[in-house]
């Protein structure tokens, strides 16, 4: 499976805090233990499957509760209730089963082959290239990187399938002065341009100098959106810079977490965080509109296939070969 990114340093910042989370049919549980040291964890007991974890929080244990089996930090099981009379039982092989983590930058990955990275491996040019391939560097020099501050979670809720909102996002702003008019008065749009890499899309467009003679300007000279394969978007723009990750939640919808994160000088501005807010939820509640009639539109009788513009579509074309190349080595291997 692919490396992903699940949540933030600034969610396991000190020892002995933890945050759960779902990709697909996997419970996970992010923590640190006593001595800062970082784990990830499937989120299931092995005694009778029960999810031992929720929400985020501190703590000094993962104890079930269902029939009190509780876990160390380090996910090993230090206390297994009633169990004398089992045959062959053996606590050491009875741990919480891990998970591969790792951070980049203000972002906590997870790889879900199994195993756990060494902590020596953490923030390392090889997490990077494994996440980001030949764009790590890019995006570090674009100003994507630990020194951001946390700010907010939104979360929207879309009526489509995950897909159709990653189209969306990959049209090379084809889409942004039809649907988009307050954001495309905030972009010199005959700029944009797209470039293709490993798992990484890069779309970049300038701004425009009218931002600048706004009272709030949240865009900036450039704003730069990198999708990374499967269903992560990293979006750095003025001060600005917000993720979105999007899970499925069955074939006709699917949930988006918004995360926002601000240049420190201006973490308490509060009335230029505000309308800053403002202006990009309103991108998104116009994005759930289009999304939600693309889903209508694609279960039409009417419609079986579209053409791609050469000219603007290049990243949505590049995420569907690299889908249609998982999808066909899955097919494979299940013959």
């Amino acid at each position: 499976m692919f490396m992903c990114c699940v949540g933030y340093t600034e969610q396991i910042k000190e020892p002995r805090e933890f945050f759960t989370g779902r990709l697909g049919s996997i419970e996970y549980v992010v923590c640190r233990d006593e001595n800062g040291t970082l784990f990830a964890f499937h989120n299931v007991c092995r005694h009778h499957a029960s999810l031992i974890a929720s929400g985020t929080g501190k703590t000094s244990c993962f104890v079930c509760p269902y029939h009190g089996w509780t876990y160390g930090l380090d996910g090993a099981l230090v206390k297994a209730t009633r169990i004398t009379g089992i045959k062959n039982f053996k606590v050491n092989e009875m741990g919480l089963v891990p998970l591969k983590v790792g951070i980049w930058g203000p972002f906590v990955l997870i790889n879900f082959d199994g195993g756990m990275m060494p902590q020596k491996g953490l923030d390392t040019n090889g997490v990077a290239h494994d996440w980001l391939g030949s764009t790590a560097e890019i995006l570090s020099s674009n100003g994507i990187d630990a020194s951001l501050v946390y700010l907010c979670r939104r979360v929207y809720t879309l009526e489509c399938n995950w897909k159709v909102f990653c189209d969306n996002y990959l049209d090379g702003g084809y889409h942004v002065p039809y649907a988009h008019r307050g954001l495309a008065s905030g972009l010199q749009l005959d700029s944009y341009s797209t470039e293709m890499y490993e798992k990484v899309s890069i779309q970049t467009c300038g701004g425009s100098t009218k931002a600048f003679e706004q009272e709030f300007d949240r865009l900036g000279s450039k704003a730069l959106y990198a999708f990374v394969y499967p269903n992560f978007m990293i979006n750095r723009y003025g001060p600005w810079m917000d993720t979105n990750l999007v899970l499925p939640l069955g074939p006709r919808k699917c949930q988006v977490i918004f995360d926002y994160f601000l240049d420190a000088y201006l973490k308490d501005d509060s009335a230029f965080i505000e309308k800053s807010l403002e202006d990009s939820e309103k991108v998104q509640d116009e994005d759930i509109i289009l999304c939600k009639a693309v889903q209508q539109g694609l279960e039409s009788p009417a419609y079986d296939v579209g053409r791609y513009s050469p000219t603007v579509e290049m990243a949505m074309h590049h995420f569907h070969c690299l889908l249609q190349e998982n999808l066909s080595q899955s097919f494979r291997r299940s013959r």
